[in-house]
């Protein structure tokens, strides 16, 4: 075969490539999400019309994941790679890089609240990423979601927009049960290990306490720990709460200092059970807060 005519094929098999990137050879949409929530959306709009890749594995701590080259060439390959800009710096990068006309931020439908923790970390006057511990601002992202999936997807664009609506439904639920089950509280600070929960906080009218920052991995200086051990106090707390995905040795050094107890807020950041999800880490992130309160519903 001459050599003109084979580049010029091996031209248009590259092109046909580019035009295909939305669908993968089964003929779904193939949807690359940053970390498990965007995941969990993913999946339940998209069902059986797409398959979705999670760059963040279960198990790991999202704030500083680091993409391989293979889970680059995924973004590269996504018909749509959805993502919070600003939470996870690799992912940033691959997405402006490889995918940045086929990328969602959910960060661009919703308002991000300022990260106002006061504790010596240096990012202290960010904006704080944890949205989707609001299910109404999580519910405002889902509605979104349907509509990019529609527009990637033409041919899909109802049941997408059907599922997005049914899930928003579910969300609100959720937010109602928060409501009714947290508006009669004896306490109303919510002192954890991490500075997760301002959404959540500020959604059902609680205070945030964080022993450390945005970042779980941050360590608190002797200062912080005597400050929250000390508004632990005054405030009556009775439960130091610890996350699933990092070492509950602070909560644990605090709750000792108070004679509180510990229990398990999970920020929802990964899953380290496969057999739950967004809606029963919630439920189960509900019984907990009702319980460490005090609350009557």
């Amino acid at each position: 075969m001459p050599r003109v005519l084979l580049a010029a094929l091996l031209t248009l098999a590259v092109v046909a490539g580019c035009a295909d990137r939305p669908a993968q050879a089964d003929g779904k949409l193939n949807v690359v999400t940053a970390f498990y929530p965007l995941q969990f959306l993913s999946e339940r709009i998209g069902g059986d019309t797409v398959t979705v890749t999670n760059l963040t594995k279960p198990g790991a701590e999202p704030h500083d994941v680091e993409l391989n080259p293979r889970q680059v060439a995924d973004v590269a390959d996504a018909g749509l790679a959805v993502y919070l800009n600003g939470f996870q710096p690799a992912v940033d990068t691959a997405v402006a890089q490889e995918a940045k006309d086929r990328a969602f931020d959910v960060a661009s439908v919703v308002e991000l609240l300022p990260y106002t923790e006061k504790s010596e970390e240096p990012e202290g006057g960010s904006r704080d990423p944890h949205v989707w511990l609001d299910p109404v601002r999580f519910s405002t992202i889902a509605g979104a979601l349907g509509e990019k999936m529609a527009a990637a997807d033409p041919a899909n664009a109802a049941a997408y927009r059907a599922k997005a609506q049914e899930l928003q439904t579910q969300l609100q639920s959720l937010n109602q049960e928060y409501a009714k089950s947290l508006a009669s509280c004896q306490r109303h600070e919510l002192v954890t290990s991490h500075s997760a929960f301002n959404y959540l906080a500020t959604r059902y009218g609680l205070t945030q306490v964080g022993i450390t920052g945005i970042s779980p991995e941050a360590e608190p200086s002797p200062q912080r720990l005597a400050a929250v051990a000390e508004q632990a106090r005054e405030t009556g707390t009775t439960t130091i709460f610890f996350e699933t995905l990092v070492s509950p040795k602070v909560a644990e050094t605090i709750a000792r200092e108070v004679g509180a107890k510990t229990a398990v807020l999970d920020p929802l950041e990964g899953l380290t059970d496969t057999s739950s999800d967004y809606f029963t880490v919630m439920r189960a992130n509900l019984a907990a807060l009702t319980e460490a309160l005090g609350c009557t519903s």
